[in-house]
């Protein structure tokens, strides 16, 4: 079975975003979860975070970085062109059961993964102050659709070139230090931004909860790339989370193990854009 690609947009230079025909994994998705993709039957299994379903139109959204060889593999597809295997949800979904104040932090492309939750927390009644931050204004994605989702929206730009200039953080803080009382805190994002989060909220004993999407490989726990430490015992992304509790988080492990690859991935990725480019030609 192929699945079919029913839209397809560019939402920065390096940011696509998808809908995927899939009928069994939109009927049971919800936030937080994953799918594996193969874009073709030679190609690699990668994860990728469900970024909103449609039960109706059968369909799942996915938003993904150009970042490897199968990220600009998948980019090559335009609406109408299928990809050979969509296979999901998997992972744990977003626990959502009496949660009434919520600040979700989110971060450059994770703030893909962080709509769907501020989504279906607002569906729910639950008063979302959301902060998103990315490095400049050419970045920013998801704008108006966080500003739908939330009470309270508050973007962030390394730069200043759009919303305020700081780190996502510093809203957080300001947040809490004027009694904000939060019942939970969802950061979303890469590593280092999810460890200040949790640091910030610390003082505070707000319970944080982070999304270790960024470590995941295979998407099983068969090959153990995603495992981390958490409260001194080891866990595994893809199965145990990926979200779980920020104050436990190794995040200095995490954040080592994350690079072993990427000069391998980076050499991938330059061999597929080259083979595109001798293709175009």
């Amino acid at each position: 079975m192929s699945y079919r690609i029913l839209m397809k947009k560019v939402l920065n230079p390096t940011v696509t975003m998808m809908d995927i025909e899939a009928p069994l994994v939109a009927k049971k998705a919800d936030a937080g979860q994953f799918i594996i993709l193969r874009v073709d039957s030679e190609g690699e299994r990668i994860p990728l975070t469900v970024a909103g379903y449609d039960r109706t139109r059968r369909t799942v959204r996915i938003i993904f970085q150009v970042v490897g060889a199968t990220t600009a593999a998948l980019n090559q597809k335009e609406e109408g062109d299928f990809i050979e295997d969509f296979v999901g949800p998997l992972g744990n979904k977003t626990e959502t059961d009496g949660l009434k104040k919520v600040c979700i932090v989110g971060g450059g492309v994770g703030c893909a993964i962080a709509l769907p939750v501020a989504q279906k927390l607002h569906e729910l009644g639950c008063e979302v102050h959301s902060i998103v931050g990315f490095r400049s204004q050419d970045l920013v994605i998801l704008q108006e659709e966080f500003a739908a989702a939330s009470d309270r929206l508050t973007l962030m730009t390394d730069d200043g070139t759009a919303g305020r200039k700081g780190l996502v953080t510093e809203p957080l803080a300001e947040a809490l230090k004027n009694g904000e009382n939060y019942d939970e805190i969802i950061a979303i994002g890469p590593l280092v931004m999810m460890k200040f989060v949790v640091a910030t909220a610390r003082p505070y004993g707000v319970k944080t909860v982070v999304s270790m999407n960024p470590i995941m490989i295979d998407g099983t726990g068969m090959c153990g790339g995603c495992r981390l430490t958490v409260g001194g015992v080891t866990k595994f992304a893809c199965v145990d989370g990926p979200e779980f509790d920020g104050y436990e988080v190794d995040f200095d492990e995490a954040m080592e193990r994350s690079v072993l690859y990427r000069d391998f991935e980076r050499h991938a990725y330059e061999n597929t854009c080259n083979l595109f480019r001798k293709e175009v030609k």
